[in-house]
């Protein structure tokens, strides 16, 4: 099963319609993308959960060293500055920027972007509109972000003003100034 697209041109869902949108289909993985496109994401496979949960681990774990910020895993939808309401696998902002929102925004779907974020390819995935939702991060304002590619034994490194890194699996990844003294070894991966 492959992401089914609805073209919304006509309709102009507000970010409370889609949030009850989202409430009231609370089974379906539902994305909406700078164009105001709608997506219904498929479910993800045994494998890609099973690295899903390791990768958010790792970062909870760093983080509750760290106490720098707060993580998100793939349930939780961004609404975006410059558009697209988005659900990284996983993601971490910055504590102040956290507690900087009200009480409802952190209830609802926070409106801002993460300061870090990892999508993570599954099988059913494309890798164009994975890439397509990376910049839309960056142009929202994303410090630092990896598309783990399973299929290709690559990670795409995403970072403010400067040209994607493309490295090759197994490698080591730095959180760099974002994440400080956070390292994510990643294996190749069958």
């Amino acid at each position: 099963m492959n992401t089914i697209t609805l073209h919304l041109n006509s309709v102009d869902l507000t970010d409370e319609q889609f949030y009850r949108l989202c409430q009231v289909n609370e089974t379906w993985r539902l994305e909406r993308n700078a164009k105001g496109e709608l997506l219904i994401m498929p479910p993800i496979g045994g494998k890609s959960g099973k690295r899903e949960a390791s990768l958010i681990t790792d970062v909870t774990n760093w983080n509750r060293q760290a106490q720098l910020g707060e993580v998100f895993s793939s349930s939780i939808i961004f609404r975006l500055p410059k558009g697209g309401d988005r659900s990284p696998d996983v993601a971490w902002v910055k504590q102040e920027r956290w507690e900087a929102l009200s009480q409802e925004e952190q209830e609802k779907f926070p409106p801002l972007c993460p300061d870090f974020v990892i999508d993570l390819r599954s099988r059913t995935d494309s890798l164009k509109s994975l890439q397509e939702k990376m910049q839309e991060y960056l142009e929202s304002g994303l410090r630092l972000g990896w598309l783990i590619n399973p299929q290709q034994q690559e990670v795409e490194i995403y970072r403010q003003n400067q040209e994607v890194e493309i490295v090759d699996l197994p490698t080591s990844l730095s959180g760099e100034d974002v994440l400080l003294g956070f390292v994510l070894e990643l294996p190749l991966f069958e």
